[in-house]
């Protein structure tokens, strides 16, 4: 069946696109193939006067380019081509006879967004689902159809480069803004409109776009950049100022790890400061250049690999069973800023919530937290106060039990404490309906060991959130030996709902993630007892990829936080896991980190860094005296503890496969993207180079590096974790 139909009513071709064989609309090769015959018609069938663009998919209008394509370019020269035909169709898109209008209801993203830029006339439906982007850098890419010319030329030098280089989403109101659509209108009159101004580009004659526009355009409309375009983009000196804050801004955001941003640059200029020709080559050339770069196919993995786990029930054999049972409302037990925020992300899918908490007064100031996750959303104008209401309505507070009779599952998130979960699940799952699911978000007690209060251990698993809930990605569902698969599937079910991407990870101490950071955060903390500077720990991580470094780190999660689950899983792993003496010693000596204003660093009223507090240092084991170590001996040391602990994940069977322990690491803790994950990265360097530096600093510091037995195997085999990528031209 084809991708494209085409119903011309009266003298305008109402054009759908609802590919059949795919759940969202992408530019397949098939679907290009189809947009040229179209484009054909168009130009030879004279009764048919203007087109429409319409999806026939619900909430995207079209979600950009076919990754498996662009995936498969065997070199750079591929991509190019690509590009060049990509540049070819967008052109007689914007210069065939008949006017098209875009009808743009639901996400319009890379590839659509050039189309849509190509084609004489936007209008948008006024709907939270309609976003607009140039996501490319966010696979390593740059926009290849024409986005890094016709973007800028459409709404502004500086509003285009805030979209291109974040990749950011536009909503429909702040696209009729910037100029980047023509109109908003409800979603329900969205097809008659674009009938009509087609109709309307029709009878004014080919160049009449920008007449039709005037006419049409509404108050919302004027720069999206607060300051007339003319004093910047048509001013050679503005423009150079532009471009330099961009480019500063962006090594700053970066830290020169992701080209794609810089090369968009490159192109966005080639074309806005010089012929139109050259800036096309140039972003063709650029496009074909990032496609087969290595941070591309990092992030492409990782692209493919939260997909799959899309799709994962997280059960084995799950043909032909049952759909996990919904679950339509929870219980969250403690209301501090773990709870709440679980209880904010369900209320914002619509779940009830029953938010219990021992004080009245803890319940209400865990409200409190839950409504000011609702108001950011309010103030980034991704809700309105109505929905704000109407998810805030769906949390019901409370001090003992009442109201927990119908809930399905209870997640308890209280104080990291054993005896206190024991009690609070032995609790909950007395008041419960019968077939009632109980989940722990703790990060570092076995479930199993949580379990044994209850009576039903089998219906009892973990559910391991990560700080701040809200903005996290990443969901560890933890089962025992003794969860049943359908209690895993129904969880499983739920944190998808929620928005999460979900792994499942066996019973451990510690887990997988939390697991793997504590040697990292361990072998900081032994550079710090060696006499390394604080600062320059981190600045070493940080230039390593990590967003922050680990001591920062330590200090944002709190240091009270961080020592009490490094005993945890230095009682379980013994020496090699053993935390270091600064930690303990800054641990003993009160100090909270950023919530109590003191720790390694000092932050001001706001909570924000000041600087590495001098006075920590004589808690230090070498006091003031510092000394400084290679930030590639840095970096090594601390990323090869956690790469090896990674394996070792994997050969006890905490971790299913390497995909999970990637993404694990990469959207719990912020392992960085553009090196895929711990095995991704083992994989780029070879396991026998890994053994060898790893037996190198295990001579040194014994025996905290002794090599995984996964990872000796592998070595010996000259294995890999993943098959070996396809070259490179």
């Amino acid at each position: 069946m084809p991708a494209l139909t085409v119903d011309v009513r009266d003298d305008v071709a109402l054009v759908t696109l609802d590919d059949p064989g795919a759940s969202v609309n992408i530019f397949t090769r098939a679907v290009r193939e189809e947009f040229e015959a179209l484009l054909e018609r168009l130009e030879r069938d004279t009764s048919i006067r203007a087109a429409v663009l319409l999806s026939g998919k619900p909430d995207v209008w079209i979600a950009g380019a076919d990754v498996d394509e662009l995936a498969a370019l065997p070199g750079a020269a591929d991509a190019e081509r690509l590009s060049q035909m990509g540049h070819a169709l967008m052109d007689r898109v914007e210069q065939v006879r008949t006017p098209v209008v875009a009808a743009i209801d639901g996400a319009c993203m890379g590839g659509g967004l050039e189309l849509a830029l190509a084609c004489s006339y936007r209008i948008a439906a006024d709907t939270p689902r309609t976003l607009l982007a140039l996501p490319e850098v966010q696979l390593g890419l740059i926009p290849g159809a024409g986005g890094t010319q016709r973007l800028p030329r459409t709404v502004g030098l500086r509003a285009a480069l805030d979209m291109i280089l974040s990749g950011k989403n536009v909503r429909a109101r702040r696209a009729l803004q910037t100029g980047l659509v023509d109109e908003v209108v409800h979603p329900a009159i969205l097809r008659d409109v674009a009938q009509a101004r087609a109709r309307e580009l029709a009878a004014a004659g080919r160049g009449s776009a920008a007449r039709v526009r005037a006419a049409h355009a509404g108050a919302a409309r004027r720069s999206g950049n607060g300051m007339p375009r003319a004093l910047l983009d048509a001013n050679p000196i503005g423009r150079a100022v532009v471009f330099r804050q961009a480019r500063e801004q962006t090594l700053a955001r970066t830290h020169g790890h992701y080209p794609a941003p810089l090369a968009a640059l490159e192109a966005v200029r080639a074309g806005y400061v010089g012929p139109r020709a050259r800036g096309y080559e140039t972003e063709a050339r650029l496009f074909g250049a990032a496609a087969v770069s290595g941070v591309a196919k990092q992030l492409m993995f990782i692209f493919f690999a939260s997909n799959a786990l899309k799709k994962d029930p997280g059960v084995p054999d799950s043909a032909g069973r049952l759909p996990p049972a919904p679950i339509r409302k929870i219980g969250v037990l403690g209301t501090g800023f773990m709870g709440a925020g679980i209880a904010a992300i369900a209320a914002q899918r619509g779940v009830a919530v029953r938010f219990k908490d021992a004080e009245q007064g803890r319940v209400l100031k865990g409200l409190a937290a839950v409504r000011d996750v609702l108001r950011e959303r309010l103030s980034k104008r991704q809700i309105t106060r109505q929905e704000l209401e109407d998810e805030m309505s769906l949390v019901a507070g409370t001090v003992d039990y009442s109201g927990f009779g119908n809930v399905t599952l209870a997640i308890e998130a209280v104080f990291e404490d054993l005896a206190v979960k024991q009690r609070v699940v032995a609790e909950v799952e007395a008041v419960l309906p019968p077939g009632a699911i109980v989940a722990s978000n703790t990060s570092t007690i076995p479930i199993a060991r949580i379990a044994e209060a209850t009576r039903h251990p089998e219906r009892v698993l973990g559910m391991h959130f990560f700080s701040p809930v809200h903005k996290m990605p990443l969901l560890e569902v933890i089962v025992t030996p003794a969860t049943l698969s359908e209690v895993t599937a129904a969880v499983v079910a739920f944190g998808k709902r929620l928005g999460k991407t979900v792994i499942i990870v066996r019973d451990s101490p510690g887990f997988y993630a939390n697991r793997i950071l504590a040697p990292y955060i361990n072998e900081a903390g032994k550079m710090l007892d060696e006499g390394a500077p604080i600062d320059a720990v981190d600045r070493a991580l940080v230039a390593f990829g990590f967003p922050v470094g680990p001591i920062t780190l330590v200090d944002e999660v709190g240091i009270d936080v961080a020592g009490k689950s490094g005993n945890i899983i230095a009682d379980a792993f013994g020496s090699r896991m053993a935390p270091s003496v600064s930690l303990q010693r800054v641990v003993a000596a009160g100090r909270y980190g950023r919530k109590g204003r003191k720790g390694f660093y000092l932050y001001d009223e706001a909570g924000k860094k000041r600087g590495v507090d001098p006075t920590v240092y004589a808690l230090l084991p070498t006091g003031a005296q510092r000394s400084a170590i290679p930030d590639d001996e840095i970096q090594r040391r601390a990323v090869l503890a956690m790469v090896n602990e990674a394996v070792r994940c994997l050969e006890e069977g905490v971790l299913r496969e390497p995909r999970d322990g990637d993404i694990g690491a990469v959207f719990g803790i912020g392992f960085p993207p553009f090196r895929g994950g711990p095995f991704r990265y083992i994989d780029t360097l070879g396991a026998s180079a890994v053994v060898r530096q790893l037996e190198e600093l295990n001579d040194r510091f014994p025996p905290r590096f002794q090599p995984a037995d996964l990872l000796l195997e592998m070595a010996h085999k000259d294995s890999r974790f993943y098959p070996e990528p396809r070259r490179a031209d």
